[in-house]
């Protein structure tokens, strides 16, 4: 096995770093990385901001469901979807671009940069000695984190990552199985093996959480889906997101 394989088979989320800064080559390289990722017809319709300020940082945290790892990290890296500069293009060669950045397309378009983006990130880090977590929470409070980081019109803020030397590791947590995950061809619909690979599955989770917290947690996975999807959360974001002139047409 490579190295490179190596560090992403290795990844887990870490959410204890040390008081540690990261190096602006650090920075510098984990940025570059992201930017070396693929993306949609040479768009890269996405920012990073990276945010140091101790202050700004502790207000993201409480936005984020006072998650202290978000304050508390070498840096935390927000990704955005953006299509700002786009309609600057258009204006530099007076194009009627707003249609199309108004289109459901280059929404996904801007998602899927971001999310190769820090997924490169994650990997430059990692391999580095880094931990990382990414954090989803900042879209609990998005307009309050747009207020905070200045965002212009036509830029999202979709996710953090705090990045930092790990104080404290964390066991790996098992995928779902392979052939849940993989089919050849065509979408396998053999539901009977589906589930119960599912329920093999739900054990090897239960024991894993049992074993991690000494009995004090051992809910299966389908348990946990379940139980998160039945409650409604960010139910604004449609409409949060065609305010921002992202208009889903």
């Amino acid at each position: 096995m490579n190295e490179v394989i190596e560090t992403i088979l290795n990844h887990r989320s870490i959410r204890k770093f040390e008081d540690r800064p990261l190096t602006h080559d650090q920075i510098e390289k984990i940025v570059t990385s992201a930017q070396a990722a693929s993306t949609s017809s040479y768009i890269q319709a996405y920012t990073i901001i990276g945010v140091t300020d101790k202050e700004k940082k502790e207000r993201l945290a409480e936005l984020a469901g006072n998650q202290t790892y978000v304050a508390e990290n070498g840096i935390f890296l927000v990704f955005c979807g953006d299509l700002h500069r786009h309609e600057i293009a258009g204006r530099m060669e007076e194009k009627d671009v707003i249609p199309s950045l108004e289109s459901t397309e280059k929404f996904m378009v801007a998602l899927i940069d971001a999310a190769l983006a820090a997924q490169n990130a994650a990997i430059a880090a990692e391999s580095m000695g880094l931990g990382l977590c990414f954090i989803g929470g900042i879209r609990n409070h998005l307009a309050e984190v747009q207020t905070l980081l200045k965002t212009p019109e036509r830029v999202i803020p979709l996710f953090g990552v705090a990045i930092g030397y790990p104080a404290k590791s964390t066991d790996k947590k098992p995928r779902l199985p392979m052939s849940n995950i993989y089919h050849e061809n065509e979408y396998q619909q053999n539901e009977e093996q589906f589930i119960a690979e599912i329920e093999d599955y739900n054990r090897v989770i239960s024991s894993y959480y049992e074993e991690r917290t000494k009995g004090k947690r051992k809910d299966r996975w389908t348990e946990q889906m379940a139980n998160m999807l039945e409650k409604k959360s960010r139910m604004y974001m449609k409409e949060f997101v065609q305010a921002n002139k992202f208009d889903l047409k």
